[in-house]
């Protein structure tokens, strides 16, 4: 069968690619930039790939007709304010394309939305599926509320609070019922509703097997981590304190965190499990999925994480609009040094930040993540999804990996940091040089001023990372 899979670089949608080709489908995947879409090369036989951006109707053309089903994976709590007109945007220009092809069924991966009182994201998302419903297809919509695996933002949420917090003061919220399904199933789920005609034209709540409140996850996180947590809960805690709470503790953006907590004040229970029976689903409980996902951390196979997404970051950008580094304009900085072992030296590139840090002054590293957080930016918490692979579209603290090649030993980062300007990182290696260079385009007067302002650390700390990058190798400081 042909699958239009929309969301391709998405959370869930880069985990259900390789199921549905290990299914024998072939899947057009639809990417709003090429550049951040890397799938595996044993499986680019079985897919194609076009460029969408579904804002603009005009570039929906690009999807051939001759589709047998679709899924719809687009899912947006960005930094527009007006996220559900965009949301609702989107959603119309796929319905009224979608209604011409061939497609039988429509996929869509939507919030519980059993409450009353929605918060404005979960109402967004019902408003899609009342959409979508009017389409010329079968719309076939599952409704998730709390998804737990290695790299989903509810999971790294929750280990950024237990981990970093023994003692939580919290918001009232916390006493929330939820009912949180594992990523596992949530792709068993939805692989098993295609083209499956029991479940045309209805929508169903998938969740695992345990009615939790969000302190009852927090501590059975510690639980599995074998560590002792005290959480008391208070009701004083305004919606946009307890989004600062949230920011600043945890590696999520602000924007989503104001999204988050309006969410998790409505309950998102199942209102049965009628599609476990029609799919044969037997989803496991928390603590399973819990121990799942740092199974697959300790194995480094996370396949996916929510921080790569653009809603993880400030600038919502095309990779291809920055790969060219400009001159005009610009402040650099480069150093070169002469280097033995190539490998030694591109493996080293390859682990910078995250948990293994960035080789020199890490302290200034943490101080200025620390400030970005503080100007509303992403800060350092990101951390990267794999400690030694990196790839285009990939976070990495407070950058975004531009362009990866480890055969030409090179890597482009651009900050996502808050700036009076863009800045690059590069690296590359040149014959028997390792070249590094910072270059800083600014906006106007004020972006002048903070280059000349941080111009003393970067003695400090670019020449001491480029000497770390290139130890044991040998190093002839050429600038």
């Amino acid at each position: 069968m042909r699958i239009l899979l929309t969301g391709a670089t998405g959370y869930i949608g880069k985990r259900l690619l390789p199921i549905l080709i290990k299914n024998g489908h072939h899947v057009i995947c639809c990417v709003r930039d090429p550049k951040r879409f890397n799938p595996p090369e044993s499986i680019r036989s079985f897919l194609e790939v076009i460029k969408i951006d579904f804002l603009e109707e005009e570039t929906l053309k690009s999807i051939p007709k001759d589709i047998d089903a679709a899924y719809y994976l687009i899912h947006s709590m960005s930094n527009s304010k007006e996220y559900d007109k965009l949301e609702s945007i989107t959603a119309t220009n796929f319905k009224n394309y979608l209604s011409t092809t061939e497609a039988k069924q429509v996929i869509y991966l939507s919030g519980i939305v059993n409450e009353d009182n929605l918060s404005k994201h979960l109402q967004s998302r019902k408003n899609v599926e009342t959409i979508l419903a009017k389409g010329t297809y079968k719309l076939t919509t599952l409704r998730a509320g709390i998804i737990v695996g290695s790299g989903s933002a509810s999971f790294e949420i929750i280990r950024d609070l237990v981990e970093k917090l023994p003692i939580m003061i919290t918001p009232k919220w916390l006493n929330t019922k939820c009912q949180p399904v594992g990523i596992r199933d949530v792709i068993k789920f939805l692989s098993k509703a295609l083209l499956n005609e029991k479940v045309y034209d209805q929508n169903f709540d998938i969740g695992g097997s345990d009615i939790l409140t969000y302190k009852e996850m927090l501590l059975g996180f510690a639980k599995v981590r074998g560590l002792k947590r005290w959480i008391q809960t208070v009701p004083v805690m305004t919606p946009k304190l307890s989004s600062y709470w949230l920011y600043f503790v945890t590696s999520t953006s602000y924007k989503l965190a104001v999204s988050l907590v309006e969410s998790m004040k409505v309950e998102v229970v199942c209102r049965d499990n009628r599609i476990n029976q029609i799919l044969n689903v037997k989803p496991e409980g928390y603590i399973q999925s819990i121990e799942r996902a740092f199974t697959k951390i300790a194995s480094n196979q996370i396949l996916s994480s929510w921080k790569d997404s653009q809603v993880s970051g400030i600038k919502k950008i095309n990779i291809s609009d920055f790969i060219d580094v400009p001159n005009h304009g610009c402040f650099m900085d480069m150093r070169v040094r002469e280097i033995i072992s190539k490998e030694e030296v591109i493996n080293r590139i390859w682990r910078i930040g995250g948990e293994n840090g960035w080789y020199h002054a890490n302290l200034l590293w943490k101080i200025r993540g620390m400030i970005d957080k503080i100007f509303g930016g992403v800060g350092l918490r990101r951390g990267r999804t794999n400690p030694t692979h990196i790839e285009a579209g990939d976070a990495l603290d407070f950058w975004r990996v531009l362009y990866a090649n480890r055969e030409e030993g090179k890597i482009l980062l651009f900050a996502e940091m808050k700036l009076p300007g863009e800045a690059w990182l590069e690296f590359k290696i040149e014959k028997s040089k390792l070249i590094q260079t910072a270059t800083f385009r600014p906006h106007g007067l004020l972006g002048r001023l903070y280059w000349y302002a941080v111009l003393p650390f970067h003695g400090v700390i670019f020449k001491g990372m480029i000497n770390k990058i290139t130890k044991h190798n040998k190093v002839n400081a050429l600038s």
